[in-house]
């Protein structure tokens, strides 16, 4: 009997940690020994005290998958929860993009356009280039990137994605 493989599905993770050295190391590690990916990893403090974090991981994988990789983190001691956002339902996530066009004439006026659409804000400019700073969901950013090949892309810095659940209650 052949058992078709379920398809990979995208999943931002909320992992709340202790903010202890070597953390990251060790959830970072989880993924690398058993071949998970990861696709976006962010990290920042989230308690006045400093002393807990909250660690955003967007990964993919058929959902027996997710399961383990949840099951996994739990088990890591300084985790306090994790939470699957996408199986959650209703949440927000946005990444920031700096994005460096080079260009002169009509691509630079293109550039321009593109980045009023988009709501890019210029926050550098020379006669020959521009940085874009653009915010908003990673396929926003994703488009934005690939507009801006055809008009002299140069480089792009991504600070990956920021999630957060929806509604009063924290997760």
């Amino acid at each position: 009997m052949y058992i078709t493989p379920q398809a990979a599905e995208r999943h931002t993770l909320s992992i709340v940690v202790d903010n202890e050295a070597g953390i990251l190391a060790r959830i970072a590690g989880m993924f690398t020994a058993r071949g998970y990916n990861i696709a976006s990893l962010t990290v920042a403090d989230i308690t006045e005290d400093h002393a807990v974090s909250r660690i955003t991981i967007v990964t993919n994988g058929p959902p027996a998958v997710i399961d383990q990789i949840i099951a996994q983190l739990d088990r890591l001691v300084p985790v306090h929860r994790v939470t699957d956002l996408t199986e959650l339902g209703p949440h927000v996530e946005r990444e920031l993009a700096l994005v460096k066009v080079q260009g002169t004439g009509e691509h630079r006026i293109e550039a321009l356009r593109l980045a009023e659409v988009y709501r890019a804000r210029v926050v550098d400019a020379t006669i020959a280039s521009f940085v874009f700073e653009v915010t908003g969901t990673p396929e926003k950013v994703d488009k934005f990137c690939e507009l801006m090949r055809e008009v002299g892309l140069v480089e792009v810095a991504r600070t990956g994605v920021a999630a957060i659940a929806r509604g009063r209650e924290a997760v």
